[in-house]
């Protein structure tokens, strides 16, 4: 069957209404999800048990369940306790906004807490000998030293991250949220076409995407000076007339 393109222009058209709250899914949750990561991160190489135990069985709760899982218990399951609807979080709890968001971060802060550790963990021993011998405080060192390195080594797996968690927002539509397929979803009961509408829905999620690993493309780019040209590093350590022979 031919696909109708005007269908197919009218659907995109409808589908681009819900970007924004897409986007504002993506962006909240990530925000409040990579800074829950960092503590998580720094309770993990604190080699203390007391706060790497409880940083590991959150870790294995939110990576090993499904995300739509911690999703329904959230949004239904806290409903229940009676506790909560009395409290000052209730009026946050009872929006399906909120619900998502709070799922979204505390999902991808279990992932973005492992990145986050190995890139910690990565960093060369030798670097931070050097700088504590140059007389760097433990602030100093951590923010002109580790955390540099860190970034520039995490950024490949925490881009895979953002893009997890932007292509997840979908799974707000669940709890009747009209992001991108949440529309599509109204579209299809309407028009019983669904192959059009996912195809409208997946295209936009892909430019999505695709913008966003370009970006971080960049950040590793601007980051890595000496990755750019794979031959610069050898001609580095040898004479301008040696590297042309």
């Amino acid at each position: 069957m031919a696909l109708d393109l005007s269908f197919l222009a009218d659907t995109f058209l409808a589908l681009l209404t819900g970007i924004p709250l897409a986007l504002q899914l993506a962006a909240t949750s990530i925000i409040a999800g990579g800074i829950l990561a960092f503590g998580l991160a720094l309770m993990r190489i604190s080699g203390r048990w007391w706060l790497d135990g409880p940083a590991q069985i959150y870790i294995f709760i939110f990576r090993g369940t499904p995300l739509l899982v911690q999703i329904y218990i959230i949004y239904y399951g806290l409903s229940q306790f009676e506790i909560l609807r009395h409290s000052f979080a209730w009026p946050f709890l009872r929006e399906a906004y909120w619900c998502a968001v709070i799922a979204l971060a505390l999902n991808t802060a279990a992932y973005s807490a492992e990145i986050i550790r190995g890139g910690l963990i990565s960093v060369p021993a030798g670097q931070v000998e050097a700088a504590r011998a140059c007389g760097m405080s433990n602030t100093v060192l951590f923010r002109r030293i580790v955390l540099p390195l860190a970034l520039r080594q995490m950024l490949p797996a925490y881009s895979n991250e953002i893009i997890l968690m932007t292509k997840s927002t979908a799974l707000a539509s669940t709890i009747t949220l009209m992001e991108i397929t949440g529309i599509a979803a109204k579209l299809i009961s309407a028009s019983y076409r669904p192959v059009e509408v996912f195809i409208c829905a997946g295209a936009i999620y892909l430019a999505i995407n695709f913008i966003v690993a370009r970006l971080f493309a960049g950040l590793e780019y601007v980051s890595t000076p000496e990755r750019r040209t794979p031959s610069a590093m050898g001609c580095a350590s040898e004479t301008r007339k040696e590297c042309h022979v």
